[in-house]
């Protein structure tokens, strides 16, 4: 007789089991992965190698849309401006729309150039591909366009001239660069530190130099400021200054001022004992007196009053009664 075959144990059946859990978990990995395969087959797909391209004002600028799978053989394209209240068509039914028929064209199928960008060009783009033949026909991608423009000759105010000791402020400014300009400030011909403590030459001044808002703060000028003073608006792209202008820091006459403020109290002084004096002597009571209201005094007897024509008053004249 043979040797009778145990019953396998707990641990033999779990040992069998664990080897088709992992084939079904590895079979279904696969099938999802085809599924994935397959609908990217059948879906027209966009990429692009810049999402958000950065050029100059007044060069090409290219969008890039790129058809990465698809079943049609010739899908329709379409490129769009998305603008806050608009959208606009620059490719539409194979055809450059407006404007842009001179200014754009295609590149490559799919992708767009732009020729003499300008600032108003700046914005979001849309490239639309509608594929027939495909299980998921449509598909879109957007570009950012940045435009960077270069600075124009900012606005420079300089005061002509500032006592010593007073404060001033001098401002730069200039509205059409992108990015938005840093600012700096020259004196003839010599930058000057965004503080005056940080440079032992400024050392005898006292200034402060903002270079976001393009302004320059003497917090109390001295005669060493004096001189002639431009401003340069910068960005990535370029440069711009302003025509220098000069600021004279003159000295106050102190001894001047006391002086002439004492010549005015004197002469007040002068003016209001004048008038006084001529008060009390009655130089300002009205002494006019019309005919209606005139009054004789009574005559003394034995003196008669007589006027004459060659009299501008009455005078008297005695008589005697015998």
């Amino acid at each position: 007789m043979g040797n009778a075959q145990a019953p396998a144990g707990p641990g033999q059946r779990l040992s069998c089991t664990i080897p088709i859990m992992a084939l079904r978990r590895r079979a279904a990995l696969w099938l999802l992965l085809a599924a994935m395969l397959r609908y990217r087959i059948l879906a027209v797909e966009l990429i692009s190698t810049n999402l958000n391209p950065v050029v100059q004002e007044f060069q090409r600028a290219e969008l890039s849309c790129i058809i990465a799978s698809t079943k049609t053989a010739n899908p329709r394209i379409e490129w769009k401006k998305i603008g806050s209240k608009e959208t606009t068509y620059l490719l539409y039914n194979n055809k450059m729309q407006g404007e842009w028929e001179h200014r754009a064209q295609l590149h490559s199928r799919t992708s767009l150039i732009i020729y003499n960008v300008t600032r108003a060009d700046k914005g979001l783009y849309r490239c639309e591909v509608v594929a027939p033949d495909d299980t998921i026909i449509g598909a879109e991608i957007n570009i950012n366009l940045t435009v960077h423009v270069k600075p124009m000759a900012p606005t420079c105010r300089v005061p002509q001239s500032v006592p010593v000791g007073k404060s001033a402020t001098l401002s730069c400014q200039e509205k059409e660069g992108f990015p938005e300009p840093t600012y700096s400030w020259h004196r003839n011909g010599e930058a000057l530190p965004l503080d005056s403590k940080s440079s032992s030459k400024f050392q005898n001044s006292s200034f402060t130099v903002n270079p976001r808002t393009g302004t320059l703060v003497f917090n109390e000028l001295q005669k060493g400021d004096s001189g002639r003073y431009s401003c340069r608006a910068m960005n990535a792209v370029g440069d711009a200054w302003c025509e220098g202008q000069d600021m004279e820091v003159y000295d106050l006459n102190v001894a001047g001022i006391i002086g002439g403020v004492l010549v005015v109290l004197l002469v007040l002084s002068l003016t209001t004992v004048g008038i006084c004096c001529a008060y009390r002597k009655g130089f300002f009571v009205n002494n006019k007196q019309n005919g209606n209201s005139y009054k004789t005094t009574a005559k003394p007897d034995g003196v008669n009053y007589i006027r004459t024509d060659d009299e501008g008053d009455f005078r008297h004249k005695s008589s005697f009664v015998i």
